[in-house]
């Protein structure tokens, strides 16, 4: 009897989970509608430049914290290609322990130095921290250190879910803050004080500043060479990236979890057997901020992993010298299923094309559902 019982349960459940997941779906709306929204006043983004002016010295030195186990690909490596382009900085990609990051959904680099190391270097400490996303909002280490920097003065940037992490170290409590769409709930269920910013893709209280999603690292960087280097400076940058804008003007109610979002995402991990890797071959002196798109991008499809490839097991250094290691040792991969990060275009177009490729190998669905990912205004 205890056995049939069992079976019976087992069999309930079998049949009720996909019911309930599926009427769960059914609660969500259809598809987030097409939002439009404006610059910011120019008030606001001259008070937002004039938080972000250097805190410390002329020349500043600004670094950006890795955790080693899992750190976000473009919020790690968009802003240190793109400052060390502008060179109104000294950039440091640092991590909390010895070794390679490890960056997801794709890459591993190697940090210039251990967070240990930068405090030997630079005893008055930074004067800017970037704080990308990471797996783990609690390590203890990450904490204590953002929160001995900030102490001195930094000013602390959270890009896209960087901000729990912020958070997480106590420097939001009681400010006003954003960050990825996906986790507003959760940031403030952990810091209730937090007052959330909707429609802006940038902002500032006093010396701690926070993103929306992952794209937002772009307009981010431009927006502190701005503050840094001065406009003229900033365009130059910008127009080298083939960006044209880069206010804080965004639309946060475009971004929300669909009914399509969801299906698609269910449906592309059912049929896992369909699974891809794609190529990337590392080339010295290749655009870093291209191959960080490329690869994000590629690797949300939830259809494919985008993995790169080199003749040794040496890192290879891109055009600012960001080393990447390379996952797979190949000197050549199936034509079918290779991705080149577009040397001859700018970074910001790397993303759109990606976009567009992605759209016509698994269909606009998982365009759609990697673009939301990303918090990328369409």
């Amino acid at each position: 009897m205890p056995k049939r019982r069992v079976i019976v349960t087992a069999l309930a459940a079998a049949v009720l989970a996909p019911l309930g997941f599926g009427a769960w779906v059914w609660t969500l709306p259809p598809d987030a509608a097409p939002v439009t929204t404006a610059a910011p006043p120019e008030e606001e983004a001259d008070a937002l430049l004039a938080s972000l002016r250097p805190p410390k010295r002329a020349r500043p030195v600004i670094a950006v914290i890795g955790l080693n186990d899992a750190t976000e690909t473009t919020d790690y490596l968009m802003p240190t290609g793109i400052l060390r382009r502008a060179d109104v900085a000294d950039v440091v990609m640092v991590a909390t322990g010895p070794g390679p990051v490890r960056l997801y959904p794709a890459l591993r680099v190697e940090p210039d130095m251990t967070t240990a190391d930068f405090d030997a270097a630079y005893p008055k400490g930074a004067d800017y921290v970037i704080v990308p996303a990471m797996s783990r909002d609690d390590d203890p280490d990450v904490l204590a250190w953002l929160q001995r920097q900030a102490a001195g003065g930094a000013t602390i940037v959270g890009i896209c879910a960087g901000a729990k992490v912020v958070g997480a170290a106590g420097l939001l409590d009681g400010r006003r803050a954003t960050t990825h769409w996906y986790y507003v709930d959760e940031m403030l269920g952990r810091s209730p004080t937090i007052q959330y910013v909707a429609d802006r893709r940038i902002v500032a209280d006093e010396n701690i500043v926070t993103t929306t999603g992952i794209s937002a690292s772009m307009p981010m960087t431009l927006t502190l060479i701005e503050a840094i280097g001065g406009r003229e400076t900033a365009q130059s940058v910008a127009r080298a990236i083939g960006l044209e804008r880069w206010d804080a003007r965004h639309a946060s109610a475009a971004f929300k979890v669909t009914r399509r979002f969801a299906t698609t995402v269910l449906v592309n991990r059912a049929i896992f057997w369909r699974h891809e890797d794609l190529g990337i071959r590392l080339e010295p002196g290749m655009d870093e901020a291209s191959l960080a798109l490329m690869a994000d991008a590629w690797s949300r499809t939830y259809r494919s992993d985008a993995v790169t490839l080199a003749a040794s097991a040496e890192a290879v250094a891109t055009a600012n010298g960001i080393r990447v290691v390379p996952d797979r040792i190949a000197t050549d991969w199936p034509a079918d299923r290779r991705l080149s990060t577009l040397p001859n275009e700018p970074p910001s177009a790397t993303l759109e094309r990606a976009l567009r490729a992605i759209a016509g190998r698994y269909g606009e669905r998982t365009r759609q559902m990697v673009a939301m990912q990303l918090e990328y205004p369409q």
